[in-house]
This record gives structure tokens, sequence and C-alpha cells, in this order.
């Protein structure tokens, strides 16, 4: 039985798709694939327990067959938290990890292990990435995610340094267009020659890190104030209406697809908001717009939201979400699914794992 535990030196880094899509692939190479989340930071209640908040997905893309709670067995929350530090807890947590380790890899060929949020998780609790690998004896692949090209370059770094031994190599994730030459013609071979394997390297693609505007209603608790709304449709980028009407309509030509953000008592931003490529408007402030601009917006099928926070509130709430890969629409994972088939070298990485 292998195991591979994927990580990331940062958030927001494609880990969970990454989970997923390996192990379809693994599946559908005929291996017995599992699952693990040895530590979570994303708590999430079903039927009366606590669990990570996407093990129900996973569960169900996978096909397994444990509960959701059986693949996060250490779910820290605030109260749990406070008890540790206060020295009120006795239980030994990794021994929990690596009970339910062993239970996860009977009859399985595979067993896939998510890391938290970055590499800098768990180590209050005894619980870091590292520590773990070393202690269950499994493989690990960082993702790095692009941002810069240095910053690209000291994550893969990072990920060597700290893991040592234990990293057998990194995926490089979203790379846009921009960066790809320098990615694929100077970062790999540098990596390589520094000892670190790359198995592959992902584009980027906005529409996979969207949200949808069902999920922005959720996430702000938003009143709709169209008839008209589309929730299916993707939001790929936020913009702050603050400026002038002529400033706004200048930046918001260069935008597709955006969240316009603005006071409820700001025409002016919103008409111009509306004359461009605008999934939805966000009014904040509980500030109800001219009844012009509601009507004009649902013959355009742009919903418009009010919420009663502020602008800098609002922008903050959806900061903490946009970005990530949310695979709650099946066409997101079969999109990321192809990603990885087209641009990962999959024999590459079974002939590092051993895997034939």
């Amino acid at each position: 039985m292998k195991s591979l535990y994927i990580t990331s030196i940062e958030r927001y880094s494609g880990k969970t798709a990454t989970c997923l899509a390996l192990g379809r692939q693994f599946q559908a190479e005929g291996l017995k694939v599992g699952y693990l989340k040895p530590l979570s930071l994303q708590p999430w209640r079903i039927a009366g327990k606590i669990a990570d908040e996407d093990a129900v997905f996973v569960k169900e893309i996978l096909g397994l067959p444990e509960e959701p709670w059986e693949l996060s067995p250490v779910v820290i929350t605030s109260e749990f938290l406070k008890m540790h530090l206060r020295g009120e807890t006795n239980e030994n947590l990794m021994d929990k990890v690596k009970k339910a380790f062993n239970d996860s890899c009977k009859e399985r060929d595979m067993l896939i292990l998510e890391g938290g949020g970055s590499l800098r998780e768990g180590y209050v609790v005894g619980l870091a990435t590292t520590f773990v690998a070393q202690e269950i004896g499994s493989e690990v692949l960082a993702l790095v995610k692009y941002r810069s090209d240095i910053r690209l370059l000291d994550d893969a770094l990072t990920a060597q340094t700290r893991l040592g031994d234990l990293l057998t190599g990194v995926i490089i994730n979203r790379v846009p267009e921009k960066a790809a030459d320098f990615v694929s013609d100077l970062a790999v071979p540098f990596l390589e020659n520094q000892g670190i394997q790359v198995y592959g390297v992902i584009p980027e693609i906005p529409r996979l890190a969207a949200l949808t505007v069902a999920e922005l209603i959720e996430v702000l608790d938003a009143k709709v104030l169209t008839e008209t709304i589309n929730e299916d449709a993707f939001i790929e980028s936020l913009t702050v209406g603050a400026m002038t009407a002529d400033a706004a309509l200048t930046r918001f030509r260069k935008q597709v697809n955006k969240a316009v953000i603005t006071g409820g008592d700001r025409t002016d931003i919103q008409l111009a908001a509306l004359e461009t490529s605008t999934t939805c408007l966000v009014l904040t402030g509980n500030l109800h717009p001219s009844p012009l601009i509601v009507k004009q917006a649902d013959e355009f099928g742009v919903p418009v939201l009010l919420v009663p926070t502020n602008t800098m509130e609002t922008v903050n709430s959806i900061e903490e979400i946009f970005g990530k890969t949310r695979l709650g629409q099946p066409a997101k994972l079969a999109r990321f699914q192809e990603l990885i088939s087209a641009h990962v070298d999959m024999e590459k990485l079974y002939s590092a794992l051993t895997i034939n």
C-alpha cells in the first residue's frame, strides 16, 4: 500500500482539487483508493458530529465507504484549541491520526492524504504535515501556486527545506499565460537541478477559481432585488466602485464577468457597471438603489444583491473565499481532471511512488 500526502505552501493552492483528480485517475488505473485529511481547521457539523467541511464531497466523488468524520480524524474547533492551550485535553492526537491512517489502509492500494491550509499549519497541536508524514511514512507532493517568478522559486525551495527527503516533488499550479515561458524554460530546469522533481505545470484557468452568484448570495446572506437571476453564473473578478463614474467606466471595461461592489446610493457607478461585462451588482450599507437601476439590471440579466455590511466588510467577506477552487460544480472538477491529465506526467509520478 502506498500513501501520498498532498500539501502546499499557502492556502487555496488547489489541494482538494488535486486530491480528487489524482484519486479518480488512480481509480481509473484500477487502484483501490482511500482518502484522509489528518488535520482540519474547517469544522463542519453533520449528523451531530464534527467533520471537515469538504469531507462529504470527497466521500461522494471517490465513492468512499467511510463516514465524513472518519475521513477527518482531528478537527480543531475554537473550543478545542482553548482547552488544548489550557492543558485540559489528554488525547494523543498523533495516535488518533495513526489509527485512522491504519484503518484507511485496509484493502487499499493507494491512500491520498490532504494537508492543511499550508505547511505552517498544525504545529500548535503537534500535527504539522512534516510530523505526520514522518510518523506514517508517507511521501509528500507539494503544490506550488504561481504568484510571481521569484516567489514560485522560493516557495518550491521552502517546501524542499521543510520537508527534506519526505518531498517526492512538486506540481506548479495556476501559471498565467504570460509566465508560461519563464516557468517551463527557466524555473523547472532550475528546480530540478536543485533536486526537486517537477511533475507538472498547470495553467491558470480563471473560471476554476470563480464564485457563482449563488455562492456569493450565501456568503453575504444577501437579499436579491431583481427578478431575473442566474445562480450558476460565474464571477471571475471583484472590483470596488469607489471612484468617479468616468474612472469606473475605464476600469470596468478592462474586467469581464465581474462583481461590482459599491454603495446603494452610487447610481453613477451602478450605471457604469451595467454598461460593461458585469455578472452582478453588490450594493452595501442596506441602501436601496433607484428603481430605474433595478429595472435596467433586470433587462440586462444582472442580479442586484443588497447587503447590510459596509463596503470594506463586504469585500473582506468575499476575499475569504474568493480564489479558492470550489468544486461544487461537477464541470469544474471535470475540467481540472482534464488539466491534470494534460499537464501532469503521471508516469513520472508513478515511477517516483513505485506504482506499477
